[in-house]
């Protein structure tokens, strides 16, 4: 259950997040070594399974049918192709699949695909993980029983901006939805978007939600917008890296004990911006061209960066060993 924690006040997480730079990523690699190896970064790979024709109108998404996107709805994809995917992403190195449908909510016509999908995917020893928006109980029971690791469902910023962003579901909806994942025994995998107008204190603020928690999410995934053309952020303002970076310290001071995401808008991100989010804590990527329908760095690029920073893709058993040592 998502329950206020005492450790952290919105006073205290500020105080945080506004110490000079140095310090700030000092005491965030210190956490951060504390809890994981600094040197290893675990690798998802993440399959859009269902893309375009969502009836949500979240101003930053490109497969809304409400916010003027004219990116074509597909249907739910083959369980087999799925297979195949995970397939190749653990040939590749990924230790965790991520399967992500654009809608609303699953049909109950759904739920015997994305079941086959769970525990096939399962079957091959990677960790499984799913975003398919709201669930009901029901729904919930049947993907833990197929052997769910993880539900992504992030809140994308703070409850008092949430309504300038997405107004087709409410902020307690998202909360609704954690609690029913964790009450049932699924780890939840929740984070946010900077740089949608958002302010300082919003980013903070989407923290600390996360962060009280009880337990916080084992994943954070932490996005940066990439505009994507007929939506209405479009022409929103980049966000300024140093500003990103901080995000990133204070995500991990927050929640030391878990994964922090550097997920969408790598591929706009110098090499030196990703370094320093790195030392800032963050330990989890997404492989791979696309994340659902935005770019991503290509594999290569990213052994190349990897190879530069002496860093090194998290393998399944040093995951568990982390894992079992929380």
């Amino acid at each position: 259950m998502i329950i206020p924690h005492s450790g952290w006040t919105r006073k205290s997480a500020q105080a945080v997040h506004d110490l000079p730079l140095m310090d700030l990523l000092f005491r965030a690699q210190t956490v951060h070594r504390e809890n994981f190896d600094p040197n290893k970064v675990q690798t998802s790979k993440l399959l859009s399974i269902k893309t375009g024709g969502c009836a949500e109108d979240c101003a930053y998404c490109s497969q809304s049918a409400r916010n003027g996107s004219t990116l074509p709805a597909s249907k739910l994809i083959e369980v087999q192709r799925v297979l195949a995917e995970a397939k190749k992403a653990k040939d590749g190195g990924a230790t965790r699949f991520c399967m992500g449908a654009a809608w609303r909510e699953p049909k109950s016509r759904d739920m015997p695909a994305l079941v086959a999908m769970v525990e096939g995917v399962k079957a091959m020893g990677m960790e499984t993980c799913m975003t398919l928006g709201m669930l009901d109980d029901t729904q919930v029971v049947q993907l833990r029983d197929a052997g769910l690791d993880y539900y992504n469902h992030n809140i994308d910023t703070s409850e008092r901006y949430y309504s300038e962003v997405i107004t087709t579901r409410t902020f307690s909806d998202r909360i609704d939805t954690m609690n029913r994942v964790q009450e049932a025994g699924i780890k939840v995998c929740s984070g946010g978007i900077l740089g949608m107008g958002e302010h300082t204190g919003d980013r903070i603020d989407m923290l600390l939600t996360l962060a009280n928690m009880t337990p916080p999410p084992d994943s954070v995934p932490i996005n940066m917008l990439m505009p994507q053309a007929d939506t209405p952020l479009a022409e929103a303002e980049p966000i300024d890296p140093i500003d990103f970076v901080r995000i990133i310290a204070t995500a991990r001071i927050l929640m030391p004990k878990s994964y922090v995401r550097l997920s969408a808008g790598r591929s706009d991100m110098s090499d030196e911006m990703q370094a320093m989010c790195f030392f800032a804590g963050a330990n989890s990527i997404f492989v791979g061209e696309t994340l659902l329908t935005a770019e991503n760095p290509e594999e290569d690029t990213d052994s190349i960066l990897f190879a530069k920073l002496g860093l090194q893709a998290e393998t399944a058993e040093e995951h568990n060993r982390t894992e079992a040592a929380e």
